[in-house]
This record gives C-alpha cells, structure tokens and sequence, in this order.
C-alpha cells in the first residue's frame, strides 16, 4: 500500500464528499486523515490515502471525473514523530504580513507547524478586524516551548496566546 497526499478543489455543493468517499471506496483505497473546507463557494480538501499501487491510476482518473473537481497529489512516507505536539490559538489584530511573521517565529526556533487554521473576525465591541489561527506544531526539543511563546509574544501588545494542549 502506498500512501499520498491528494488536495481538491471544486464550486461546492451538496454530495461532493458523498462522491469523493465512494470514489476511494470503490477503488479499496483507506481515508487516513483530511481537512475539508468551504470558503466563498469552493470546497476545498487535502486527503491522506491509502491504496495498492495497481488501484492508483483508475482512483486518480475517477476523481477527476468529478465534475468540476481539480486534484493535484504527491506520494508521501510516514516522518518521525516530534518530541512534543502543542496546540495554541493565537489572537491579534489583523494586519499584512502577520502569518509571514509568525511562520517566521516559529521556524527560528526549529518547530514544525503541523497544522495552521486561520481566519479574520470583526471584534464585536470595537469592530476592530481580528486575526485568529489555531496552530498545531511539533517540537523537537521540550525546551521549545517556552522559547516559542516568548517569540510569539514579542510580535506585540496585541497577541493573546491560549496553549490548548499538550502531548508527549
């Protein structure tokens, strides 16, 4: 069995996971891990799977029957697993450049960000914009920790942390 990554993309409508589970169903492929979005009308997808290689191409030729569905895929092996997974959510206001500034933050300290969700908000007692993510990152020394919220506290008076939780 081989693995691979596999992002989608297509106007949303209803049915559509409907279809793409019975497409990997019918071609013995395992739905391993997603993340499933609808953002201003298109639904967008990133899938883990799982199939034999001789299932590959017709999977991948049936999704792209789909109509209006785009697919775009790499093969992908299991990584080592960190040391430590923390989840934090980030609140500031929202400004140009704040992901590039975070990301920054984070890859200085060596940490990789697993999984990044972000959008912005009006705050409702001020209307000021409000930039929120929710951050899963994997950590190669426990020492990280504490070096990642000072340097995230450093982009300003603005930024209010919440570490969600925390695994070995």
């Amino acid at each position: 069995m081989l693995r691979y990554l596999i992002t989608l993309q297509a106007p949303d409508r209803k049915g559509l996971v409907e279809q793409i589970a019975n497409v990997i169903s019918r071609h013995n492929g395992n739905w391993l891990d997603s993340e499933m979005r609808h953002i201003d009308g298109i639904f967008a997808a990133i899938l883990q799977l799982e199939v034999s290689a001789l299932k590959w191409d017709a999977l991948l030729d049936a999704l792209e029957c789909i109509d209006g569905l785009t697919c775009s895929f790499n093969k992908t092996s299991q990584t080592p697993v960190p040391i430590k997974r923390l989840s934090f959510n980030l609140v500031a206001y929202d400004r140009e450049g704040l992901v590039l500034e975070i990301s920054n933050k984070i890859n200085a300290l060596g940490i990789n960000i697993e999984q990044f969700s972000s959008k912005q908000e009006t705050a409702g007692h001020t209307g000021i914009a409000l930039f929120r993510a929710t951050m899963g990152l994997g950590l190669s020394d426990p020492c990280q920790e504490e070096q990642l919220t000072d340097s995230l506290y450093e982009l300003g008076d603005d930024v209010v942390l919440d570490k969600l939780s925390k695994s070995a």
